[in-house]
């Protein structure tokens, strides 16, 4: 008589799941601190959400998007709207620039290489990174205006402080989390460091520097408007103006030049993400 023998998963031993809170569980108790958080978020703010969807408050401002939504056309405002988008824009771009070669400058140090690199600078770096996009750009904007006045030099240099800190510490990022192989290779043929961050680690994480480069110039674009309300020229400037005269019209035409100029600069950066994907 033949034997049966028994099937491996006869022998498996069915377990219940684990249970949706267990005292031992770290991540457990983060999400239920989190979870704490939001409710004493909004236990202490004084939420008038009653008021706020009150139908006089939609009336309000259904009157207030509807001036809003009939801009300014005349010719000699739009002459005068062309040259504040040209100095947005440049803001931008001339602000990201300097922020990328500072936070190349300043990820080098604030990053460990590889296991048996001391890095000395990287706790001294990575304070001077934590201090430079700590403080916001309207901020910088207004010490920046003592030194260097009204105008577009001040904005500029906001942008290019602030983004060099948030792009300095997602560099050193970046670097430090990029496959050892490559490096590892070179260095144990005796490859000076420089040499070796040239040609295997840079290559690695050039596609993802470029993307955060992007990603923070289009910050840069909305950022660059708002810093105009402080004096530092461009759109923001123009739109405090009228805002502060209460001319509907032409704020709105300065906030649809806003959203033209963003929309062209994301379709830029996301052209130039699909290119370097392929």
């Amino acid at each position: 008589m033949a034997r049966i023998t028994p099937s491996p998963a006869a022998n498996e031993v069915y377990r219940l799941p684990p249970p949706l809170f267990d005292a031992r569980c770290r991540a457990c108790w983060v999400v239920a601190g989190i979870i704490a958080l939001v409710v004493a978020s909004f236990w202490s703010l004084d939420l008038q959400w009653a008021r706020f969807l009150s139908l006089e408050s939609l009336r309000r401002m259904g009157r207030f998007a509807a001036e809003l939504a009939t801009p300014a056309l005349e010719p000699a405002f739009l002459r005068q709207l062309l040259p504040a988008v040209l100095e947005t824009m440049a803001m931008s771009v001339v602000g990201t620039l300097l922020a990328v070669a500072a936070a190349l400058l300043l990820a080098l140090p604030a990053s460990k290489l590889h296991a048996g690199d001391p890095a000395r600078w990287r706790a001294p770096t990575r304070l001077v990174l934590n201090a430079l996009r700590s403080v916001p750009e309207l901020m910088w904007a207004a010490l920046l205006l003592i030194a260097a006045g009204l105008g577009p030099l001040a904005g500029t240099l906001a942008l290019a402080a602030h983004t060099a800190g948030v792009l300095g510490r997602l560099f050193a990022e970046a670097i430090e989390n990029a496959p050892q192989g490559p490096a590892f290779a070179l260095r144990v043929r005796g490859v000076p460091e420089g040499r070796v961050f040239l040609h295997a680690t840079l290559p690695q994480v050039l596609p993802q520097l470029v993307s955060y480069t992007l990603y923070r110039w289009e910050n840069n674009i909305r950022a660059a408007a708002i810093l105009g309300v402080v004096g530092a020229g461009g759109l923001g400037q123009m739109l405090a103006f009228h805002l502060g005269l209460f001319q509907m019209a032409e704020t709105g035409s300065v906030l649809a030049a806003m959203i033209v100029l963003v929309g062209m600069v994301d379709g830029a950066s996301y052209a130039a993400r699909r290119a370097m994907a392929r």
